[in-house]
């Protein structure tokens, strides 16, 4: 094999060191370093192929790897344009923890960085029926939400702990964010917001008008009856 290149931790072909996927079955590629001889090698490589030693997929929280919501499997725990997450080499899919997913929408440059290395030609999915899957992390049920509610994105969050995005959803998710997506839907949504302080304060100020006006004809009540009362009395003297 050739010094500049590694091997594809999936099927074994060899691809240059800073390929973000394998040109022979697709897979994403992400880089670490080997624990024992800090060589470069493939993330979910079984061994460093500089010195032979046993390769462990990092991992996060000290603890065993996550579990894929479709039920792939193990993650792999990667650093993509300096954004830590979790990837699926079987689906494609991706996990991000609640912090880093506000990183990504929130930062232009990590959307620059992150795009940059996503896969630009994922093997498409068959089509599936809608279903809600588990949380990566509590392994509880998570919703199902139309990111900014008119992206068209539909995400499986869990409030709590993170984002499940499918196979193309990640590169979707960063072009939307970088179209301006976001901040269009959050100026409709102030838009909207505004409309509805807009006719909640009209029609604040239609009730208190119709109270000026029953408190006005009560006023006048009295100066009716006392004018009554009066013509009344010329009839009964």
């Amino acid at each position: 094999m050739n010094a500049q290149t590694l091997s594809c931790p999936m099927c074994g072909a060899s691809a240059a060191p800073d390929a973000t996927s394998c040109g022979f079955c697709h897979a994403r590629l992400a880089t670490m370093s080997c624990p024992s001889c800090y060589g470069l090698l493939f993330v979910g490589s079984r061994h460093c192929s500089h010195c032979g030693a046993r390769a462990e997929a990092p991992t996060r929280r000290g603890g065993a790897p996550r579990r894929c919501p479709r039920g792939c499997g193990a993650l792999q725990a990667v650093d993509l344009g300096g954004l830590a997450l979790d990837e699926c080499p079987g689906c494609h899919g991706t996990w991000l923890d609640v912090i880093p997913f506000e990183q990504l929408c929130a930062s232009a440059e990590q959307q620059a960085a992150v795009l940059a290395e996503t896969l630009a030609a994922v093997p498409a999915a068959a089509a599936e029926r809608v279903r809600y899957s588990p949380c990566a992390e509590c392994g509880k049920i998570m919703n199902r939400v139309n990111f900014a509610r008119s992206s068209g994105i539909v995400l499986d969050i869990c409030k709590t702990h993170g984002v499940w995005l499918d196979a193309h959803e990640l590169r979707r998710l960063i072009e939307f964010l970088r179209a301006g997506g976001l901040r269009q839907a959050r100026e409709r949504e102030k838009r909207a917001l505004d409309e509805e302080l807009r006719l909640l304060r009209m029609r604040q100020a239609m009730a208190r008008g119709e109270q000026r006006h029953y408190a006005a004809n009560d006023r006048d009540e009295p100066a009716a009856d006392s004018t009554l009362v009066s013509i009344f009395s010329l009839f009964t003297t």
